[in-house]
């Protein structure tokens, strides 16, 4: 098991949107739908572009820069270029703060 790591608040990731941030080096995004948070790896496998930039909409992200889609539940590509999952982090919520293991 890894450490349990606070990452941000619930109120600053709104709904439909996604943050990215670093901890302890690693840099993650995490995305809200309808008040689940997940968090993942927040660079693109394809490119390497910042997956915070990029469209949700419900669980799928869409990479700004070429296309490419995500299931932030899981990692796993859903439409190319990327051919490589999303490295996923669990994540817990303890009153309003969203807690990352890393």
């Amino acid at each position: 098991m890894g450490k349990l790591t606070k990452i941000a608040g619930k109120k600053d990731i709104g709904d439909g949107k996604v943050k990215e941030f670093t901890i302890e080096g690693k840099h993650i995004a995490v995305a809200n739908n309808e008040g689940n948070f997940f968090a993942f790896d927040a660079s693109c496998t394809h490119a390497q572009c910042s997956l915070a930039g990029g469209f949700l909409d419900g669980y799928t992200l869409t990479c700004y820069c070429h296309g490419a889609q995500f299931d932030v539940s899981s990692g796993d590509v859903l439409a190319p270029p990327a051919t490589q999952s999303l490295n996923t982090y669990p994540v817990k919520i303890e009153g309003e703060d969203i807690l990352v293991e890393i």
